[in-house]
C-alpha cells in the first residue's frame, strides 16, 4: 500500500458555483493525501498534518495552486502537427489542411509516435483526462489507447466513421466503420481507465445509413459515448441541410439516428435553433464549448448562458488543431472574451470548475474524477503562482482567490504547471520548476 502527501493551496469544486452556494472548497495551506493511486484526504494542513505516519512523504509546493487534473472535452490528436494552419473557415480548413493531414495515420508507427507527443503535450499542461478524435484508420485508436494504456490516463477516444465527402483515403464506408468499431469496442472499451466513443465525423461526412450504424453501436454497447461537431459554422449547416433533407434541422440528423442522451458529447453548438436547444436539454445530451477554435476560424460566440438556463452539461475543449494551445488555462481566457463580447462575464471560479468537475459532469465520470472527495482517482496539477517575473508581480497585488483565479486565467499557461499526475503517478515534471 502506497501513501504521498502533497501540499499546497488547494482548490477543488463539490458542485457548479454558479448553481449552488458552498460548491467549492479552498485550502491556503492544504494538504492532499494520495494511497494506491486514490484520494485518501483532503483538507487542511493544520488539521491533517499531525495525523500522518512519520513515514509518509510530504513534498511541498509553495507559492502554488493543486486542482483536479485538466478535463479536455473535444480534441483531435491527429491534428497536433497542424495547429496554426492559417486563414481559412471550417469547411475549406478541413479540406486545405486536416484531410491531408490524417491521411498519414493510416501509418500506425507514425500515429503511435504522433500519440506519445501528444500525451507529452496534454500532461505538461496539465490535462489528465480527454475525448478524442483518431482519423477514420483503426490504426490511429490503437496507437492512442496504447500509449494511454502504458501511461495508466483515463481517456476515451473513437475511430473517425466518414463515408462522404472526403478524400477517397480517408473514407470508410457504413459497413466497415460499424465493424472496425465494434471491434474497437470490444478490445478497449472499459479496459482499465479507457473508453471508447462512437465518432462520426459530422452530419455532412456521413450518410444516413451510417448514422444509424452509429446508433446501432450505441444501442449494443450501453456505457459507450457518443463524440461529434454540431453547428460550428454557418456553411456547413447549410451544407448539412442540404445533405440531410429529411431533417428539419442539423441535430435532427443525429436525432433520426438515436444519437442523442447521456455520454453524447456534441462540440461546439454555435448556431443551435429553438428546438435544437430544447432536444440536447430534454435528451440530457452535453456540449464541448471551443471557445479558441471558434475565434480561430471566426465560426461564432457559444451562448454560454442559454447552455446553463437549459440544464446542459457542459464541458471545455481545446479542439486541437483548429484550437491553438493544450493550456485549459490559455482556453479559459478564450472563453472569458467570448462571453465578454456577448455581454456577460465568466467568472474565475466557473471557468475552474468547466475545466474540472464540469468536465467530468460532461463526461460521466464525476463519480471518478473531477475533484478530490475521498475515493476518487488521484488525477492533478500543481500550478505555479509565481512562474513568472510578471505573474509573481501581479499576483503580490491579488486580494482575492477569485482574483488570483482569473489572473491565472488571463495570463498562466504552460510554464505555470510544476507537475501533473495520475492516479497518484506522477506523470509529468516542469524541467524549469
Amino acid at each position: 500500500m502506497s501513501k504521498a502527501a502533497y501540499r499546497a493551496g488547494i482548490l477543488h469544486f463539490l458542485d457548479d458555483p454558479d448553481q449552488h452556494k458552498d460548491s467549492w472548497e479552498y485550502y491556503e495551506d492544504g494538504i492532499l493525501l494520495v494511497e494506491d493511486g486514490h484520494v485518501a484526504a483532503c483538507g487542511p494542513a493544520d488539521d491533517l498534518l499531525p495525523k500522518l505516519a512519520p513515514a509518509i512523504e510530504v513534498t511541498h509546493f509553495p507559492d502554488s495552486l493543486l486542482v483536479p487534473g485538466f478535463i479536455d472535452t473535444h480534441i483531435h490528436y491527429p491534428q497536433t502537427e497542424m495547429i496554426a494552419a492559417y486563414g481559412e473557415h471550417l469547411l475549406e480548413w478541413l479540406n486545405t489542411y486536416t484531410f491531408p493531414t490524417e491521411t498519414q495515420f493510416a501509418d500506425q508507427e507514425y500515429a503511435e509516435k504522433v500519440a506519445e507527443f501528444f500525451l507529452d503535450q496534454l500532461l505538461a499542461n496539465g490535462t489528465t483526462t480527454a475525448l478524442v478524435f483518431g482519423t477514420s484508420h483503426p490504426q490511429s485508436v490503437e496507437a492512442f489507447f496504447s500509449a494511454c494504456e502504458a501511461r495508466k490516463l483515463r481517456m476515451i477516444a473513437g475511430k473517425v466513421m466518414m463515408d462522404q465527402n472526403a478524400p477517397d483515403s480517408l473514407l470508410d464506408t457504413a459497413d466497415s466503420s460499424y465493424a472496425d468499431s465494434k471491434a474497437l469496442i470490444e478490445k478497449w472499451h472499459n479496459r482499465g481507465r479507457l473508453r471508447y466513443a462512437v465518432t462520426p465525423r459530422f452530419a455532412a461526412t456521413s450518410s444516413s445509413e451510417q448514422l444509424q450504424r452509429a446508433g446501432q453501436l450505441l444501442r449494443e454497447h450501453p456505457g459507450v459515448y457518443l463524440h461529434t461537431h454540431l453547428s460550428e459554422n454557418t456553411d456547413e449547416i447549410e451544407l448539412v441541410k442540404s445533405i440531410h433533407r429529411d431533417c428539419d434541422h442539423y441535430l435532427g440528423s443525429y436525432d433520426k439516428a438515436g444519437l442523442l442522451g447521456k455520454r453524447s458529447v456534441f462540440a461546439h453548438c454555435i448556431h443551435l435553433e429553438d428546438e435544437e436547444w430544447q432536444r440536447m436539454a430534454e435528451t440530457g445530451s452535453a456540449i464541448a464549448f471551443c471557445p479558441s477554435s471558434n475565434l480561430f476560424l471566426g465560426s461564432g460566440l457559444f451562448n454560454l448562458r442559454r447552455a446553463v438556463e437549459k440544464g446542459i452539461p457542459i464541458g471545455l475543449g481545446t479542439d486541437i488543431g483548429a484550437g491553438t494551445s493544450f493550456s485549459a488555462l490559455r482556453t479559459l481566457a478564450d472563453a472569458y472574451k467570448v462571453q465578454k463580447l456577448q455581454g456577460h462575464k465568466l467568472s474565475p471560479l466557473k471557468s475552474f470548475y468547466l475545466a474540472t468537475l464540469g468536465g467530468a459532469r460532461c463526461l460521466d465520470l464525476d463519480d471518478l474524477i473531477g475533484n478530490f472527495e475521498h475515493g476518487k482517482e488521484a488525477d492533478f496539477t500543481v500550478i505555479d503562482k509565481h512562474a513568472s517575473e510578471l505573474l509573481r508581480f501581479r499576483m503580490g497585488n491579488c486580494d482575492s482567490l477569485e482574483e488570483e483565479l482569473f489572473v491565472l486565467t488571463t495570463m498562466a499557461d504552460d510554464r505555470c504547471i510544476s507537475g501533473t499526475w495520475s492516479a497518484g503517478v506522477q506523470r509529468y515534471a516542469n524541467p524549469n520548476a
